[in-house]
C-alpha cells in the first residue's frame, strides 16, 4: 500500500495545474449521483460518504506531512462531489415548481409573460402567469395558440381570458426517454397545454421589454429580406429565433450533423467576438497615437467582451448562449493577461460558473454536447504530436492548405467520437457522415453567412443592404443543400435502443481521463471507453414498449418495423416508440400484423422470444367486457395490457400491466427473452417531479411461468421503495426461488395448447399459442 500511495503522490506531483479540472468533474459527479440516486437516504449518504472521505484523506495521510499532493486531492475532490450533491439538491427545494395535480379544462385569465413565435408550427407559444383552477395557487403555465386564433394584442404584459386544457408536465413516456417533468420542476412550470376557444384581451400589453421587440423585429426584418428556408436559418443567426425552421429542414440539419448551427452557442459566439476583437486591433492599430498610448489587445478584448455580451442577450440569454459567452470572455481574458487562451482551466472555470447556478443543465444533452466538444478540440490540439504536425512552418501555400484541411477534418472527426455516446444516449441517434459535413459547413457559416448577415444590416441603416441579403440567401441556401445531400446518404444516421446508464457512465470516465491528463497515461482512459463501446455491441431493442397509459404499445418486430397498437397523430408519442426501439420511424398496425389477431375490443399477439412463445391480450376499445369472458381469456395468456383498471379475476400468467400498475410505475419495456422489466419509476426514484409514487419492480430472469404465479393468479415481483407494509392489491411481496430463476426453455403450461379466445362482443377466430 506505502509503495502504491508514494507513485501516486510521484504522478500527482508531476501533473502539475492538470489536477484542477479534476474538482469540478467531481463537483459535476456530485449533482450527477443527485440526479441518478433515487431518493433522500441515497442522496444524504453520498453527501456524508464523500465527507468521510475527505475526514480520513486529513486523518491518515497528514501525519507527518507525507503524500500532501494525495491528501489534497482526495480532500478537494471529495468535498466538491459533497457539495455538488448538495447544491442540486437545494436548488431543487428551493426553486422547483411542482405541477397542477391533474388535466383540467376550463377558463384561464393571466398575464402574458413571454410569446414566441412558432410559424413553422402554425401556432403561438404563450407563458403566461395565472392561478391554479384547482386550489388557487399562483403557477406559470405554457400554452399553444394555434395562428388562426392569434390576435395583435396577444403581447408581453396583456392580460388574456380564454377556454384551455391544462395538464401536468409529462413524464417520460417510456424508461430512458425525455423528461420534460424535470425541465419544467426547475423551469418554473406547473402545467402545459393548448388554447381552446378564442383569446379575449382584458388589458393590453406593452409588446414586452424594448429587448424582446428588438429580437422580434429583427427576426421579421431578416426573414423579409431572405425568403424561404434560407430566411428562417438568418433569423436564427441572427436573432435566436428558431420558431420559423421547417422541420423537414430542421431534421436534415440533424441528421446531417449540422444541427449544433442552429442552436447560438459557441461557435456563433465566437465567431462575433473574434470579429469584433479584430477589427477594433485593426482600426485601432491606424492610429499611432493610441498605438503608443493605449494596450491595443486589452482594448480590443473589451470590444469584443461587450459585442458578445450583446449578442447573447439579443439572441434570447439561453443557458447555452450565456455558457458560451462566459467561455469567450474568459478567452479574451486570457488573452489581455498574456495567457494561454484556451486551456482546461479555463474549461473547468466556466463549467463551474454554470453548474452552480444551474446544477439541472449537468443532465441535458446542450451543456454536455458543448463542453465535451471544446474538450476534444483542447485535447486534441493540446497533445504534443498534434501540435508538431500542424505546427506553423514554411512550406508552399498549396501544403499549408492541405494541412489545415487535414486538422479541421481531424478536429470533426474527434468531435463526432466525442458526441456519439452524448447523441445515442439521449436521442437514440447519431449522425455517420457529420464530420465530413462540418469541414465545409463550418468555414462557409463562419467566414461566409454571419459576416454577410452582419454587413447587411449595417448597410440596411443607408439602404444599401440587398446584395449582402442576396449573398446571405446563396449561403444558406448551399448549407442547406449539404445538409438534405449528406442526410440522404445511406446510413447516415444509427439509431439505437437506449444505451443505459452504465454504458454512458464508461463513456464519461474514459473521455474526462482521456482529455484531462497529458502523456502516455492518459491512454488508460481507452479502457472503459472500448468497454461501453462492447455495450453498444451487444444492445438489442426491448421486445414490448408500454407508454404509462398503456394507449401506446409497440413490439419489435424481426423486420425493421416497429409494430403498434393504434397509430398516433402526435409525432412526439411515434418519435418515443421508434427511438427507443432503435429503429428508423416506420410503423405497422397490430391489427394487419400476422402474428396477431384483433376485434374492436382485444387484440391477442403471440411473440416468440427465448425459446418459448409469449402471448398477449392488448386492450384497444372502451366498451364494457364480461369479466368471466375476461378471466377465462386474462389465465391462458402471460402479459395482459389495458388502459384501465382490470378486475382481480383477470389473473394472466406473468404480468399484468393495467391502469393501477401502471400509475405506479409509470411506462414499461419489456425484454422478454431475459424476463426483465424496466419501469420509468424506476429510473425517477423518488425526485420530486415524479408523481406517482416511486414503487419499482427488481430485474428478474425468464423463469417458468408456473412457479412465479401466486395463489391469486399474477407474477412475484419484489417491492423495492414505498411502505413495505402496503402490498399492491392483488400483488403478492414474493422474491422467486433460485431453482425457478433458470435461463433456460421455457416449459409450456398444461393450458397453453388450448385456443385463446377474444373477449369482447364481436370474436375474431381464436388464436393457438403454436400460430
Amino acid at each position: 500500500m506505502s509503495s502504491g500511495l508514494t507513485q501516486s503522490e510521484r504522478f500527482l506531483e508531476g501533473a502539475g495545474f492538470d489536477r484542477a479540472p479534476w474538482a469540478v468533474v467531481f463537483f459535476a459527479s456530485g449533482i450527477g449521483a443527485w440526479f441518478v440516486l433515487p431518493g433522500p437516504w441515497q442522496w444524504l449518504s453520498w453527501i456524508m460518504g464523500s465527507l468521510a472521505v475527505a475526514f480520513l484523506s486529513i486523518a491518515g495521510l497528514g501525519r507527518e506531512g507525507r503524500f500532501p499532493y494525495l491528501r489534497q486531492s482526495i480532500l478537494i475532490t471529495a468535498m466538491a462531489s459533497a457539495a455538488g450533491c448538495a447544491v442540486a439538491w437545494a436548488k431543487s427545494d428551493l426553486a422547483g415548481t411542482p405541477g397542477i395535480a391533474r388535466a383540467v379544462v376550463g377558463q384561464v385569465s393571466g398575464r402574458v409573460l413571454l410569446r414566441e413565435e412558432q410559424p413553422a408550427d402554425h401556432r403561438v407559444r404563450l407563458i403566461v402567469a395565472t392561478r391554479d383552477p384547482l386550489n388557487g395557487k399562483a403557477i406559470k403555465v405554457r400554452l399553444n395558440l394555434d395562428l388562426d386564433r392569434d390576435r395583435a394584442g396577444v403581447t408581453e404584459g396583456a392580460v388574456v381570458k380564454f377556454r384551455a386544457r391544462l395538464v401536468p408536465p409529462a413524464a417520460p413516456m417510456l424508461p430512458g426517454g425525455y423528461d420534460f417533468a424535470r425541465t419544467a420542476w426547475f423551469s418554473g412550470l406547473s402545467a402545459t397545454g393548448s388554447v381552446l376557444g378564442d383569446v379575449t384581451v382584458t388589458e393590453p400589453g406593452d409588446r414586452g421589454s424594448l429587448l424582446m421587440r428588438l429580437q422580434r423585429d429583427l427576426s421579421r426584418h431578416v426573414r423579409a429580406n431572405v425568403s424561404g428556408s434560407s430566411g428562417t436559418i438568418a433569423a436564427a443567426f441572427a436573432s435566436g429565433d428558431r420558431g420559423a425552421i421547417a422541420l423537414s429542414d430542421e431534421k436534415a440539419m440533424r441528421d446531417a450533423g449540422l444541427t449544433h448551427l442552429l442552436s447560438i452557442s459557441g461557435l456563433h459566439v465566437s465567431a462575433v467576438v473574434a470579429a469584433i476583437y479584430v477589427l477594433a486591433m485593426r482600426v485601432l492599430g491606424l492610429f499611432p497615437w493610441i498605438v503608443l498610448r493605449v494596450r491595443l489587445p486589452l482594448v480590443a478584448a473589451g470590444a469584443g467582451a461587450l459585442a458578445g455580451i450583446g449578442y447573447t442577450v439579443l439572441t434570447g440569454a439561453e443557458v447555452p448562449t450565456i455558457r458560451s459567452c462566459i467561455g469567450a470572455v474568459l478567452v479574451l481574458l486570457a488573452l489581455a493577461l498574456g495567457r494561454e487562451a484556451l486551456s482546461m482551466r479555463m474549461i473547468a472555470v466556466g463549467a463551474l460558473a454554470i453548474l452552480v447556478v444551474w446544477p439541472e443543465a449537468l443532465v441535458g444533452p446542450s451543456f454536455q454536447m458543448s463542453f465535451a466538444a471544446v474538450m476534444a478540440i483542447v485535447a486534441l490540439h493540446g497533445a504534443a504530436p498534434i501540435r508538431h504536425l500542424f505546427a506553423p512552418r514554411a512550406e508552399p501555400w498549396w501544403i499549408k492548405t492541405l494541412r489545415s484541411l487535414a486538422s479541421l477534418l481531424l478536429t470533426g472527426v474527434v468531435i463526432e467520437l466525442a458526441l456519439l455516446p452524448i447523441g445515442l444516449f439521449h436521442f437514440h441517434r447519431a449522425g455517420v457522415y457529420g464530420a465530413l459535413a462540418n469541414v465545409i459547413a463550418i468555414p462557409l457559416t463562419t467566414f461566409v453567412s454571419m459576416p454577410m448577415i452582419a454587413l447587411a444590416l449595417l448597410f440596411d441603416t443607408i439602404g444599401l443592404g440587398a446584395p449582402f441579403w442576396w449573398l446571405t440567401g446563396k449561403s444558406l441556401d448551399l448549407l442547406l443543400a449539404l445538409a438534405h445531400w449528406t442526410a440522404s446518404w445511406p446510413g447516415a444516421v444509427t439509431l439505437l435502443p437506449s444505451i443505459g446508464r452504465g454504458a454512458f457512465a464508461l463513456f464519461l470516465v474514459g473521455g474526462m481521463w482521456l482529455a484531462l491528463w497529458r502523456g502516455r497515461v492518459r491512454l488508460w482512459g481507452l479502457v472503459p471507453a472500448l468497454l461501453g463501446f462492447g455495450l453498444l455491441l451487444t444492445l438489442r431493442p426491448p421486445d414490448v414498449l408500454i407508454s404509462g397509459d398503456a394507449r401506446h404499445v409497440g413490439i419489435t418486430d424481426a423486420g425493421e418495423d416497429l409494430v403498434v397498437l393504434r397509430d398516433s397523430r402526435s409525432d412526439f408519442t411515434r418519435g418515443n416508440l421508434t427511438e427507443l426501439a432503435g429503429m428508423n420511424g416506420s410503423t405497422r398496425l397490430l391489427a394487419e400484423w400476422p402474428g396477431a389477431r384483433c376485434n374492436q375490443d382485444f387484440c391477442l399477439a403471440a411473440l416468440d422470444r427465448g425459446g418459448r412463445t409469449w402471448t398477449m391480450l392488448i386492450a384497444r376499445g372502451n366498451d364494457a367486457v364480461a369479466e368471466r369472458e375476461l378471466a377465462a381469456a386474462c389465465e391462458r395468456v402471460d402479459v395482459v395490457i389495458s388502459p384501465r383498471f382490470l378486475p382481480y379475476s383477470c389473473r394472466p400468467r406473468w404480468l399484468k400491466a393495467d391502469r393501477r400498475m401502471l400509475d405506479r410505475t409509470g411506462g414499461l419495456t419489456l425484454d422478454l427473452t431475459r424476463g426483465e422489466i424496466q419501469s420509468v419509476s424506476a429510473y425517477e426514484g423518488l425526485h420530486p417531479w415524479w408523481k406517482p409514487p416511486a414503487t419499482t419492480y427488481r430485474k428478474r430472469s425468464a423463469i417458468n411461468p408456473d412457479p412465479t404465479v401466486t395463489r391469486d393468479g399474477t407474477s412475484r415481483f419484489d417491492k423495492i421503495d414505498g411502505d413495505p407494509g402496503t402490498v399492491e392489491p392483488n400483488r403478492a411481496n414474493v422474491t422467486p426461488s433460485p431453482a425457478a430463476s433458470a435461463n433456460a426453455a421455457l416449459p409450456q403450461t398444461a393450458s397453453s395448447d388450448r385456443a385463446v379466445d377474444l373477449p369482447g362482443a364481436s370474436r375474431s377466430p381464436p388464436l393457438r399459442r403454436d400460430q
